[in-house]
């Protein structure tokens, strides 16, 4: 079996959890990739494990890869699928972060996921990514993301007018902070801290939801993740932020944007006893008496 171990950093209290991870993984004889800057960060580890194959991009990972494991909160599993891309590993999150909508197994958790998946015994959740299309190349060679893509006003600029399409269909004009198309799984960030609607992971569509509207009236709404959704952009700034989950660039308002589904989509590995809703019920308390 090979794995591959990807974090952004880790304090030393982190570091801990590499170890016992490092030493269940061995211990099933897995031959384990790490990635280089978080094996420069505890460069002990190599004296104890002389085996670990450093990676730094994505294409260091080879596609037989049984299994890339994330240390670190949502955003840092965000940075895993930037990597994988269109190579189908499956993508386990280990949450030492806080909430943990996506890297959902606590650090407690780490030999019963190791166990699972050595044996196999694990599920994997197929998730779909959103694709962006524009006139001028932006994100590199990663032009996708899993949770959203979004435009933004620049800091203290007024808001903008975002004319959206769908289809070639003249959709709204939305004149507000922002706008954001969701996919299933983010509809559990941004989108729902702007009170859009909670998508299941399995639901095909996308959720277009703006950032603080103008009008009252203006709504989010779902359509089918086989739509186009195209934008022209209208403001007094002469720029403005597009984002894909937690990457940005700032982009003049003449750019021509378009989202669709990505052609390739992410497997995120799930333990049995775990599942959308009873991450839903844990991660916003739902049920519980808070009086007491």
């Amino acid at each position: 079996m090979k794995v591959a171990i990807y974090s952004r950093g880790l304090d030393t209290e982190q570091g801990a959890n590499l170890d016992i991870l490092l030493e269940a993984l061995t211990r099933f004889e897995v031959c384990i990739l790490i990635y280089q800057p978080l094996l420069l960060q505890f460069n002990h580890v190599t004296i104890r494990y002389p085996a670990l194959v450093p990676f730094a991009t994505s294409a260091d990972l080879p596609e037989e890869l049984d299994c890339l494991i994330s240390l670190g909160g949502d955003g840092t599993l965000l940075d895993t699928v930037t990597l994988v891309r269109n190579k189908k590993i499956p993508v386990l999150g280990i949450n030492f972060g806080r909430l943990g909508f996506l890297a959902d197994i606590s650090r407690e958790e780490l030999s019963s996921a190791v166990d699972a998946l050595v044996n196999r015994t694990f599920i994997i959740d197929k998730r779909t990514l959103i694709h962006l299309d524009s006139d001028k190349k932006l994100f590199g060679e990663a032009p996708f993301g899993l949770n959203e893509f979004a435009i933004h006003k620049r800091d203290t600029s007024p808001m903008i007018k975002v004319h959206a399409y769908l289809n070639g269909e003249f959709l709204n004009t939305y004149w507000a902070d922002g706008l954001i198309v969701s996919t299933p799984t983010g509809s559990t960030g941004y989108n729902m801290s702007c009170n859009g609607p909670i998508l299941f992971p399995e639901s095909s569509s996308f959720v277009i939801t703006p950032v603080a509207p103008h009008n009252l009236n203006v709504r989010s709404i779902i359509v089918p993740d086989t739509s186009i959704i195209s934008f022209e952009i209208e403001s007094r700034a002469d720029m403005f932020i597009c984002a894909l989950d937690a990457r940005r660039e700032i982009v003049d308002k003449s750019i021509q944007l378009a989202v669709k589904k990505e052609a390739f989509g992410v497997n995120l590995v799930r333990l049995n006893e775990n599942s959308f809703l009873s991450t839903l019920r844990t991660k916003l308390a739902w049920g519980l008496d808070k009086r007491n």
